[in-house]
C-alpha cells in the first residue's frame, strides 16, 4: 500500500464491550489488489505484539477460512469486488460475534465507513495510514481499547432510547454526506452556500456527538436516518 506512510487521520471506533487479550497475536489482511494487500501484510507484521500475518483476496476467502484460523483481527478492504467488504463483514458477524474486523478505506468514503460500522466493524483505518497510525490503531484494537467511543453510545438518550432530533436541512446535509458529497456540491444541490452547508454541519456533528462526517453518516445509517 504506497500510502501507507502517508500523514492521515485514522479513526478506531469501538461497537463492542473492552474484552482482555494477551500474548501475541494473528491478523488476516483482505485486499483485493495484491500490490496493496502484501504491502500492508508486511507492515502489519512489523507491529509490537503481532506474531503472524495471513492474507486473503476476498471477502468469501476471510469467510471460509475463519473458522480454521481464527485471526485475532481482520483488516478488510470496504471496497471490493464480488461480495464485497460491507457484506461479507455481515455475514462473518453473523456467524462469528466474535470475529474482530477493521475496515481498510480511502478518504472521503463516508458511505461505505458508515454502513461497515452499522455492520458491526469495530471501525475503520485509512490506507494512508502512517506507520505510528498502524502501531497505535492496530495495537488498541488488539487490545480491544476503546480509541474513541462509539458515537451512538454518546447520543442515544439514556432514558426513552430516542434518536437526536434534527431538523429538515441538517438531515438533508446528512443525507448529502451519506452519499459521498462534498459541502460545495450539497450546497450546489440544496441551493445553499457553502458556509452554510459547513454550519449545518457543525450543528449535526453537535447533535450526534460526532467528530467527523463519517462517525456522523455512521449514526445515521444505525438510526434509519439515511439509507
Amino acid at each position: 500500500m504506497n500510502g501507507v506512510t502517508r500523514t492521515a487521520e485514522s479513526v478506531l471506533t469501538s461497537l463492542r464491550p473492552p474484552a482482555e487479550r494477551t500474548g501475541m497475536s494473528t491478523v488476516c489482511v483482505c485486499d483485493d489488489s495484491p500490490l496493496a494487500r502484501e504491502s500492508l501484510r508486511r507492515a502489519v507484521a512489523t507491529l509490537p505484539g503481532v506474531a503472524r500475518v495471513t492474507a486473503a483476496a476476498s471477502g468469501e476467502e476471510v469467510i471460509s477460512r475463519y473458522p480454521t484460523e481464527r485471526p485475532d483481527l481482520i483488516l478488510m478492504d470496504v471496497r471490493m469486488p464480488g461480495l464485497g467488504g460491507v457484506e461479507s463483514l455481515r455475514r462473518l458477524v453473523s456467524m462469528h460475534p466474535e470475529a474482530s474486523v477493521l475496515m481498510l478505506t480511502l478518504a472521503e468514503d463516508a458511505d461505505g465507513v458508515a454502513r461497515a460500522v452499522a455492520a458491526g466493524a469495530r471501525g475503520y483505518l485509512r490506507k494512508d495510514a502512517t506507520r505510528e497510525e498502524l502501531v497505535a490503531i492496530v495495537g488498541q484494537s488488539l487490545s480491544r481499547t476503546v480509541v474513541r467511543s462509539d458515537p451512538t453510545a454518546r447520543v442515544r438518550p439514556a432514558g426513552d432510547g430516542l434518536p437526536p432530533s434534527l431538523t429538515e436541512r441538517e438531515l438533508q446535509v446528512l443525507a448529502g454526506m451519506s452519499r459521498g458529497r462534498s459541502n460545495s456540491e450539497i450546497g450546489r444541490e440544496l441551493y445553499l452556500s457553502e458556509d452554510t452547508v459547513k454550519t449545518h454541519a457543525r450543528r449535526l456533528f453537535r447533535k450526534r456527538g460526532a467528530a467527523d462526517r463519517a462517525q456522523a453518516v455512521a449514526v445515521g445509517f444505525r438510526w434509519g436516518m439515511v439509507r
